[in-house]
């Protein structure tokens, strides 16, 4: 098993870009989520599960080796995040008032605190971020860290539970044969890193629990599969459209979950090509 493709998103729930080697700090892939988007009306960060046209959005790296990012918005323009009409800009191209925000640096837990909830109804919340009908079950929360319940990511980091998030080749496929209809694009799904498996069928890493394996110079610890939530039936374009029976058959079929969290046990550098050693 080899390293297939690595992921950054450098900004909190837009596409992101792939990359040929990934520096992996304690904290995850260096520059993943380093920005994200506040909503200035409810407040918080705020991500796809709530402000779903985001996955319509992109970000890369700027060029001159800062964390600064350029954004592309559904149109096609693009802005920088050192903008002074960044902010203006994507809050037309989202019809709410939204602020870009980067990590701060000085680990202000205020900047990680849950905004309002959009209702009053705490079942009703919950359906809507993990897209559940009231005959779905909602996902097991122990696979979450404890402090998600207060913060909207893990202080200091903006995921939203674990570090890293694996799926493999085998698990694309499976999706494609399942749901012939739907498109099973990697933009929906928003690994960090994908691992070839050749030799396997179906979703191999729903066994990799409790397993800590060597990639490059990193060592990961795999913990629960990754449950999923309405983010994986959002549009992201004309050829990746809304579809709501992906997340059917994850919540019938897969036990409600597609790949794999991890943590990081060394931090290290990951490169494309690179095996995949259990420890």
């Amino acid at each position: 098993m080899r390293v297939s493709q690595l992921w950054t998103y450098p900004v909190k729930s837009m596409i992101g870009v792939v990359a040929d080697s990934v520096s992996i700090s304690p904290l995850g892939i260096v520059g993943d989520r380093h920005w994200a988007i506040r909503d200035n009306e409810r407040g918080g960060i705020r991500g796809a599960k709530k402000i779903g046209e985001l996955m319509q959005f992109s970000a890369r790296p700027a060029e001159d080796g800062s964390h600064q990012v350029v954004i592309t918005v559904p149109n096609g323009d693009e802005v920088r995040s050192d903008d002074a009409q960044v902010d203006a800009l994507l809050s037309a191209a989202l019809g709410r008032s939204v602020s870009l925000e980067s990590l701060p640096s000085d680990g202000d837990l205020e900047h990680f605190r849950r905004g309002s909830s959009d209702s009053t109804d705490v079942m009703a919340e919950l359906r809507g971020i993990f897209g559940r009908t009231e005959d779905e079950p909602l996902p097991d929360f122990s696979a979450f860290p404890p402090e998600v319940a207060e913060f909207e990511s893990p202080p200091g980091t903006h995921h939203d539970c674990w570090p890293l998030m694996v799926m493999t080749t085998s698990a694309f496929d499976a999706l494609r044969k399942a749901l012939p209809d739907s498109v099973v694009d990697v933009l929906r799904f928003r690994p960090s890193i994908v691992i070839d498996t050749p030799d396997a069928i179906g979703h191999p890493e729903f066994t990799w629990k409790g397993r800590t394996a060597q990639l490059g110079s990193t060592v990961v610890e795999f913990l629960d599969p990754c449950p999923r939530c309405i983010m994986i039936t959002r549009r992201i374009n004309d050829s990746i459209p809304e579809d709501r029976a992906i997340l059917r058959h994850v919540v019938r079929d897969l036990n409600q979950a597609v790949g794999v969290y991890a943590r990081i046990v060394t931090p290290g550098k990951v490169s494309v090509g690179d095996t995949l050693k259990f420890l």
